[in-house]
């Protein structure tokens, strides 16, 4: 394809087009993306930047097999072998199945808004290791994924998984523990630099009289264990329990620039800060969808500067949407497990409260060479006739096609060139190029 001036206003639709259907989905299926091209950027942002009533994949997919699994076994005790070998089976079925809702999913942006949630909401197996109460907590953050903000962190503040990873099952009025009150204005509602420790100390009062039953996630409150007096935060004082507090953080001003923030640094920017102020009035109402739809169509999707690398799960995501693969249905799923785990990315495994880096993060040699190794694995299972079906020279272009890309560079077209005649060479050198890896 070429990129004289004359071609410049067609480069300019694919790359947005590219960025619509890779950061607001997982990437096109195979003829997709010439589709959406040939009908228009606001046809395709009006399917890709809302989300219908059913799916006919996610509507019908059995749940993950999970169950709550009671009190771990004494160590060396006859039942501690069975246990542990339920325990990684349940998380394997639930990181199986969650990788397929986002690969087979008929309609991405549910899915897609999950995954940015997980990473916003950040909560670990390593800490919880139960599979039922992350189940719970997915569900959660799928069913308000792109509804009311306020109602998402009304129900997250009452979530098991998330109240015992920060440790808010530990939070007595005698010895209140700050974590989640910390957490839940500093990553959470309201952004650094946007509180004071006084504020940490007062909120946790609130957030008192809370235990989890760490097998099930169920949530209990214990009156006598919360405390009923006034407490003094940010300019207000009353009494609080989680979920008013979290009512009146979601209110203030600071949540809606901060969730703007964070969105607009994962779908649009990580590079250059949210500048127009316009874009923070979506957000006044606290709708998640009328948001996205407002950064899904920004002209700053249009600027060639707002590149992002794509995440080690957006990466294998948009390969397996690509290559036709079912991840559940893998010949060895613990090469997926292992693979991602490498890349340093698995799904209800963030390293910490912070959840993922971003953008750059994903550069390093270690992880060009994981990727090549697992591309490798991946193409041996895929599908690749939309690449093998059609002749040598027209190839360049239908790869373009067929993973979403703008365009070559000079130095891929060249090294692509090179292997024309092998559709699975030329395919992993495709889906590990940098114009792959990168949404640009």
């Amino acid at each position: 394809m070429s990129s004289t001036l004359a071609d410049m206003a067609t480069i300019a639709e694919r790359r947005r087009m590219a960025r619509l259907v890779h950061r607001f989905g997982f990437g096109p299926r195979p003829g997709e993306f010439e589709k959406l091209i040939a009908g228009g950027f606001d046809v395709a942002a009006n399917r890709y930047l809302t989300s219908p009533a059913s799916d006919a994949f996610a509507d019908n997919q059995p749940p993950p097999k999970v169950s709550d699994q009671g009190q771990r076994p004494a160590a060396n005790s006859s039942g501690i072998v069975a246990y542990a070998t339920e325990k990684r089976a349940q998380i394997s079925s639930l990181t199986m199945w969650w990788l397929d809702r986002m690969v087979l999913s008929e309609h991405s942006l549910r899915e897609r808004m999950t995954w940015f949630w997980h990473g916003h909401w950040a909560t670990s197996l390593s800490k919880v290791d139960d599979a039922l109460p992350m189940y719970l907590q997915n569900q959660t953050l799928r069913k308000f994924a792109l509804e009311n903000f306020a109602d998402m962190s009304r129900s997250m503040v009452n979530d098991g998984a998330l109240i015992f990873w920060l440790d808010g099952q530990t939070n007595t009025i005698k010895a209140p523990n700050e974590n989640l009150s910390r957490e839940l204005m500093e990553l959470f509602t309201l952004g650094v630099n946007r509180y004071t420790e006084n504020d940490v100390k007062e909120t946790a009062k609130a957030l008192t009289g809370y235990r989890v039953v760490k097998s099930s996630g169920k949530v209990t409150f214990l009156p006598a264990q919360h405390f009923t007096g006034s407490i003094n935060f940010l300019g207000m004082n009353g009494s609080f329990d989680a979920a008013s507090l979290s009512d009146a953080l979601v209110k203030r001003d600071d949540c809606a620039q901060f969730i703007t923030e964070r969105l607009w640094y994962r779908f649009v920017s990580s590079m250059n800060p949210v500048s127009d102020s316009t874009i923070k009035t979506k957000f006044q109402d606290r709708k998640i969808s009328t948001l996205i739809q407002t950064l899904g169509s920004h002209p700053a999707l249009d600027d060639v500067n707002n590149s992002m690398v794509k995440s080690p799960v957006d990466w294998f995501v948009s390969v397996c949407r690509a290559l036709s693969i079912t991840p559940s249905q893998f010949s060895n799923t613990a090469v997926i497990r292992n693979n991602l785990n490498l890349l340093g990315q698995l799904p209800f495994y963030p390293p910490n409260v912070g959840g993922w880096p971003a953008d750059q993060a994903w550069l390093s040699t270690s992880a060009a060479q994981y990727r090549i190794t697992f591309a490798t694995a991946l193409i041996k299972e895929g599908n690749l006739t939309p690449i093998s079906s059609v002749p040598q020279r027209d190839r360049l272009n239908t790869l373009l096609d067929w993973l979403g890309i703008t365009e070559w560079t000079p130095r891929t077209r060249l090294a692509l060139r090179g292997v024309l005649s092998d559709p699975a060479r030329l395919t992993l050198l495709a889906i590990c190029s940098p114009e792959y890896i990168v949404s640009a």
